[in-house]
């Protein structure tokens, strides 16, 4: 991880993604498999714990109900329905005989449903509650109880009475042996509070008189489940729920097994990672570091000694015998080069040095050419004549004058001719000073290595600007820094090497074929090292050759099979401890050549 760019790291970087994409998909397979079976076993849960509510509510009516039945089959009942006294209500309605019989409301009806008397009492306080029968009354009132008892002898509902909710049990009335046409209905009705709910479920539960719907509902928090059973009434809508209040334990157990299942095949996936990690890094990374290790001590050593063989037969094992096979090659080819190569310098050097002395040799040719092709200024006929007639003695002294004006400008023509031809020739006598040093240094350093010395390249760029002022293919102009700049260099190798750069610059400018040109020289210090830029706007060449420009033998013109120049201008910079690197945006977008020398002091 600290070398993510090696083949350990990367290596590591993948397993890494691999475990982290297995550990994602595991978990969304486990959750996928494990949250909706225990999402199913809650909802079984759920569906059974409404049912045993459903089934304690109607138990508990079911008990109501059997009471009222057995209270309605009484002749006392059935006597005082047929005529209403006061003995009976008292006897019958006291607070002992309804907490006899475990009911906290009770009233008597007449077949068509209206109430003949009713009594509400407060088990808790032993005493009556009027407002409490005025509400059951109502609630009697309004409640079809034929619809309710659906052609059979008792029925039974729950009802809202005042802030309470009342099973309700409903019974005809007749004799005790259950003879007679039924006179009215008894009717007796008992509270279900939340304490007698949770008693009967064994859960947490409480009667809410809210009503959300003739269904259960489900509300869920992370811990509790909150379900809302209906009480439903005469008329099949709610009146009341009860609320259940169920610790969620098995999406609690579906949560760990969850997290559970997902911390082991992490873990599982850690160790399976770090067993890999070790094994490659023995197997693999370890035997490519010794190879590595050896490389560099052969690179550094330059001794071709071979790699130790561990006499693996696995992929590593049969790259180890291939690098021992490749040392081997290369030490034989070593031992064949040095045996060529003192002909092979002397004969790259004779060539080079020719090379040099061709491109010095240049504007001698050049200037020589111009010279012979160059006609006289003014013809030696007309002088001659000229001079003849003034040597008469009867000539007009206007035409005399004339005469002598123009022999007067003949042998000005003349002299600056002359004058123009010196300066020529001595840049000739210049270039021919600068081929024979150039043999000269050749012969003292055909053994040596250059002596460095402090040259001023300015200069030598002066000097060597006549090869593209001289150009005899094209018309060029030229441009460099003036002054001092100081580099340590052998300055005669070092103008061979500028001069040489130069003709390539002309020539190519010249394979462009516009006629015309130019070549710009740029010096510029940076820290210890000085960089010079020569510029030209020439034919150019693509930018993936610029490194074989410096091969022998090589050439980006099909004509010649050059190269050796600008081969021995590389060796010969390199040897004066600095480099040279050629550059191109491509054909047609000229070229430039980068030269690097220490600065001198």
């Amino acid at each position: 991880m600290r070398t993510p760019s090696s083949l350990g790291g990367k290596l590591i970087l993948i397993m890494t993604a691999v475990g982290l994409v297995a550990t994602i998909g595991i978990t969304l397979l486990l959750a996928a498999i494990i949250t909706p079976s225990f999402t199913t076993l809650e909802d079984k849960a759920v569906a059974a714990h409404v049912e045993r509510t459903r089934a304690a509510l109607s138990d508990y009516a079911a008990n109501i109900e059997s009471a009222a039945r057995d209270y309605g089959d009484w002749n006392d009942g059935y006597s005082y329905l047929a005529q209403p006294g006061a003995a009976f209500k008292r006897a019958s309605f006291s607070p002992r005989a309804m907490s006899d019989i475990g009911v906290d409301g009770m009233a008597y009806a007449t077949p068509e449903g209206r109430v003949v008397t009713a009594r509400w009492r407060d088990p808790a306080a032993g005493k009556d509650r009027p407002g409490i029968d005025a509400q059951l009354i109502a609630t009697i009132d309004r409640t079809n109880i034929a619809q309710v008892l659906q052609g059979r002898r008792s029925g039974r509902f729950y009802a809202r009475v005042g802030d309470s909710v009342a099973a309700i049990g409903v019974a005809q009335v007749r004799r005790s042996d259950g003879s007679g046409a039924a006179r009215g209905y008894v009717v007796l009705a008992r509270v279900v509070t939340s304490g007698q709910m949770s008693d009967r479920l064994k859960r947490d539960a409480r009667i809410d008189l809210a009503t959300i719907g003739d269904r259960y509902s489900v509300r869920s928090t992370r811990s509790k489940l909150v379900v809302a059973v209906p009480i439903i009434g005469a008329d099949g809508h709610a009146v009341a729920t009860t609320q259940l209040r169920i610790p969620r334990d098995i999406s609690s157990l579906g949560r760990r097994m969850l997290l559970l299942a997902v911390a082991g095949s992490t873990v599982l996936l850690l160790l399976v990672l770090v067993v890999l990690r070790r094994m490659i890094a023995r197997l693999v990374l370890r035997p490519l570091h010794r190879v590595e290790s050896h490389m560099q001590r052969v690179r550094v050593s330059g001794s071709l000694a071979l790699l130790e063989d561990d006499e693996r037969r696995d992929e590593i094992g049969s790259l180890g015998r291939s690098f021992n096979a490749m040392l081997r090659q290369l030490k034989d080819l070593r031992e064949q080069i040095e045996v060529q190569s003192f002909d092979l310098g002397r004969s790259e050097s004779a060539v080079a040095v020719m090379h040099n002395v061709r491109n010095a040799l240049n504007p001698i040719s050049t200037i020589l050419s111009q010279g012979i092709a160059q006609a006289a200024p003014i013809d030696r006929a007309s002088i001659d004549r000229a001079v003849a007639e003034l040597a008469r003695g009867d000539l007009p002294e206007a035409r005399r004058r004339k005469l002598a004006t123009f022999v007067a400008a003949a042998i000005e023509a003349e002299s600056t001719n002359r004058q123009a031809t010196r300066r020529e020739l001595e840049v000739g006598r210049a270039a021919m000073a600068h081929v024979l040093e150039i043999i000269g240094q050749q012969q003292r350093a055909a053994h040596e290595r250059p002596a460095l010395e402090v040259c001023d390249v300015s200069d030598i760029i002066a000097r060597n600007a006549t090869i593209a002022r001289y150009s005899p293919g094209a018309s060029i102009a030229f441009s460099f820094p003036a002054g001092p700049n100081l580099v340590m260099a052998s300055r005669v190798i070092l103008s061979q090497v500028i001069g040489n750069l130069f003709g390539n610059a002309v020539e190519s400018i010249e394979a462009r074929g516009t006629g015309s040109g130019s070549i710009a020289a740029t010096i510029a210090k940076a820290g210890d090292r000085v960089i010079i830029q020569i510029h030209d706007d020439g034919e150019g060449f693509p930018p993936n050759v610029a490194a074989a420009l410096f091969q022998r033998g090589f050439s980006t013109r099909a004509h010649k099979s050059g190269g050796l120049g600008l081969h021995w201008c590389a060796n010969s910079v390199n040897a004066m401890e600095g480099s040279l690197r050629l550059g191109s945006n491509g054909p047609g977008l000229g070229a430039v050549a980068i030269l690097t020398l220490r600065a001198g002091s």
